[in-house]
């Protein structure tokens, strides 16, 4: 079974009860992309962080990383949080990853009382690394190496793992409301993707083929609308409208006739900042 550790950014700034309904909201949303992929896993949370087990952590990760709300998240291996276990680990990582002559830094941080301080911590899991691996002329680096070993502890057990993933980060998909994108090319989409990055649950009107298809890698679970734009705001009452259009196209354009506030995220954007977060979003 692997383990992974996820972080979330922004919901961390919350009072407690609002942060309780966006973790409840984020582990929904978790759940639904790693179904869509048909990956099976447990879900637990520590305050401020997720962790996920399973035993396919490669697809889990690569869908997680599509999920808003997600800051980033590592493949883990963990220990108790005695100290002689945690060198273990850290060396036992570490040493497949160091070529000779390479370098290398341990950054440790902790949550929770413990006999040990986290630089105390990062210096120890160093030197268990160094002494065992010295003759192969491995070095310290704290400024720029070429490995870095990071090791977390929380409470009772360590976590000790060597890369982070980026997620979109944001806040979860549903947690703000739910709106209406028009959808009739890839614009519409990257704008779609700009509210549900923002908390938004997205409803769709239209069905342009490449655009949905952005869309889908992103919402596990689309819904598409029909009907007139007005009559499909009211139905379902969303509280507003996205478009993707541009500044010359607001200009050249009639305005919708909705009673809800119209949203534009790329009216600001240059065509190569547009096509740059096109090209993010459908990778």
């Amino acid at each position: 079974m692997g383990l992974l550790l996820v972080r979330y950014s922004e919901i961390g700034l919350k009072g407690p009860g609002v942060r309780r309904y966006f973790e409840r909201v984020l582990i929904r949303n978790m759940i639904a992309a790693l179904a869509k992929e048909r990956v099976e896993a447990l879900i637990e949370g520590q305050y401020g962080r997720l962790f996920v087990t399973t035993d396919r952590p490669e697809e889990a990760a690569s869908a997680l990383r599509r999920v808003f709300g997600i800051a980033s998240l590592s493949r883990v291996e963990e220990c108790t949080s005695d100290i002689r276990e945690v060198r273990a680990l850290g060396l036992r990582m570490a040493t497949p990853l160091l070529k000779d002559g390479a370098s290398f830094r341990v950054e440790a941080r902790r949550n929770g009382v413990h006999p040990y301080t986290s630089m105390q911590l990062a210096a120890e899991v160093g030197e268990e690394i160094y002494e065992a691996n010295r003759q192969r002329g491995v070095r310290v680096d704290l400024h720029s190496p070429d490995q870095v070993v990071y090791v977390e502890v929380r409470d009772r057990r360590a976590y000790v793992f060597t890369e982070y993933l980026e997620g979109p980060g944001g806040l979860p998909m549903g947690s703000q409301g739910r709106v209406v994108a028009v959808i009739e090319g890839e614009r519409d989409a990257l704008a779609a993707w700009m509210m549900m990055k923002r908390g938004c649950r997205v409803l769709y009107l239209g069905d342009e083929e490449g655009a949905m298809r952005a869309i889908e890698r992103w919402d596990p679970e689309p819904r598409t609308v029909s009907g007139p734009l007005e009559r499909a705001v009211h139905a379902h009452r969303a509280l507003g409208v996205v478009v993707g259009w541009s500044l010359q196209e607001l200009q050249s354009r009639r305005t919708l006739n909705v009673d809800v506030p119209v949203y534009h995220p790329l009216i600001g954007m240059g065509e190569e900042e547009v096509e740059g977060r096109l090209k993010m979003i459908v990778e």
